[in-house]
Parts: C-alpha cells; structure tokens; sequence
C-alpha cells in the first residue's frame, strides 16, 4: 500500500517481457496515461501526476529497457515494438478510450499509436515528439541505407563491450543528471536522479536504462511517419520548446499533416518542457485536456 502521496508499482507482458508501470490510483476517472522518452523513466511524471490525480486516473509506464521494466534480450529496441508495448498497457487496462501526455521518444510512440487506433484516442499532447527534423531526415537519406546499417552494426559492436557507468557516488550521478539540463531545479534534479538509477553490489551507482536503447535500427530513422499522424482524428497538442534543438513543426511543415492538431511553443524551454515550465505546462495541459 501507499500512503496516497506515491503510486502503485505494477507489472503487465508484452511479448514475453515484463514490464513496469506506476499507477496513481482512482480507476473511476478517465484514463491517462503519461509516456517518458529515452533514457528516461516514468517517475519523471510524478509532479504532474500529483496535480491531477483528483482528475484522472493517471498510470506512467517504463518502456522496455528502461526503468524497472526488463531490458530486451537481444539489445534490439524497435519502434514497432515500443507501440506494440503501449497498446498492451491500454488492452490490460480495458478501457475503450484514453488520454496520453508523452515526451519525445514516447511522443514519437504515442503519435504512432494514435495513427493505428485512431478510435482509442480522445486526445492527445505530444512534447518534442515528432523525431528527427525534415532537414535531418534528407541529410541522413543522401547515405544509402548500407552506409546506416554497417555504421548501426559498428555501433552495436562497440556497445557490447561497454559495461554501464558507474559512479562512485549519488552525487556524481546527480551531477550528470544536471549537466544534461541547467533547468532543472536542484530538488527535481535529485528526485529523477534517485528513481532513475540504481545501486550496484559495490556501492556505487549506474543508470537504470539499457545503452542499447541507445541504438535504434537505421531503417526505421530514415522514415518519417507522416501517412500515421494523417490517421490521427483526435485533437493533439505539439508543444515545444524554444530552447530546444528539436525543430518546430509549425516551422518545418510537419504541423500540416495533422487534422486536428495545434501547436505551442513555450519561451525559456529546452527539450524538457514540462520539467523546465511545469507550471505553464500543466495549465496548457488542464486546459487542452479539461473539454470532454
């Protein structure tokens, strides 16, 4: 049990994995289902999740490879895979329609899923979840996909003799976590930094997620997945970051191939939005979300 301030841990199979999800509890409201990006994990929602708990029945998941959810066999993380995930966390929960709020990698997932089972979504906000730019995807696509293959396979080979860091210390793992974003506030910083690793038999600490996640197969980051995000019929938020390297699709024409889709963008933001302007975030979020 909990004290009613932290979440349920939960588990549920995808294709032979185990998986971890959080749930904040009262199952009657609405299902909404916050999905982090890579590298990341799904207590980087809690403040989120504690401001509108009342409001929604909230659950976060760890994708494959990351978090408390099991690291793939093989090292090889999918994209096809990943939304296979997500649509067996929405079938076990047995809900006909959802919510879903996600960051970057887990934007790029639940647009997908948006676009297959458009009928499942209600709405949906997608922080930097588009993936890589037009201009980049061109740049990488002036390469034949042989280059990119034997490049991935270099990569993976390399990856295999490298153990995860360890840090001899919390503190230097913090100081990790906040060297990879000066917006983040020292308390927030500690708290993903704390649910994010893990404390090995020698005292120190590595990062829970897997390095391979690192590597995603080149085919699938040569493609743009414009004819899904034509597929998708509920409302959707793209909200950006200004300071962020990510490309604005209100900029970059990517915002023309949703129906129903709006875009934000937030001042003094990097990637992390709803970590760098949570209080803005939120009220764009209740807002975008609150007509039913």
């Amino acid at each position: 049990m909990t004290d009613g301030t932290e979440p349920f841990s939960r588990f549920y199979i995808s294709q032979r994995q185990r998986l971890h999800y959080v749930d904040w509890g009262n199952p009657d409201a609405p299902l909404l289902i916050l999905v982090h990006g890579g590298r990341d994990h799904c207590r980087n929602w809690d403040w989120i999740a504690r401001e509108v708990r009342d409001e929604w029945h909230v659950i976060a998941p760890d994708l494959r490879g990351h978090g408390d959810s099991a690291w793939s066999v093989d090292g090889c993380y999918t994209m096809d895979g990943f939304v296979y995930d997500l649509a067996e966390l929405i079938r076990v929960q047995g809900k006909e329609r959802v919510y879903i709020v996600a960051h970057s990698l887990g934007g790029n997932i639940a647009l997908r899923y948006a676009g297959i089972y458009p009928e499942k979504l209600v709405k949906l906000v997608a922080i930097e979840g588009l993936g890589p730019s037009p201009v980049k995807l061109a740049e990488r696509r002036m390469q034949p996909l042989s280059h990119h293959m034997r490049a991935w396979i270099e990569t993976r080979h390399a990856m295999s003799g490298r153990l995860p860091r360890r840090y001899p210390t919390l503190e230097d793992a913090l100081k990790r976590m906040q060297a990879e974003n000066a917006h983040l506030t020292a308390d927030r910083a500690r708290h993903l930094t704390i649910h994010g690793t893990i404390r090995n038999e020698d005292g120190s600490y590595s990062w829970k997620f897997d390095n391979y996640v690192r590597s995603m197969p080149p085919d699938l980051a040569l493609v743009q997945p414009d004819e899904l995000w034509s597929e998708i019929q509920c409302p959707t938020l793209l909200v950006y970051g200004a300071d962020s390297w990510a490309s604005n699709p209100a900029v970059d024409g990517r915002a023309r191939y949703f129906r129903n889709g709006e875009v934000v963008l937030l001042e003094r933001a990097g990637h992390w939005v709803h970590h760098d302007r949570h209080d803005d975030f939120v009220r764009i979020m209740r807002d975008f979300l609150a007509d039913r």
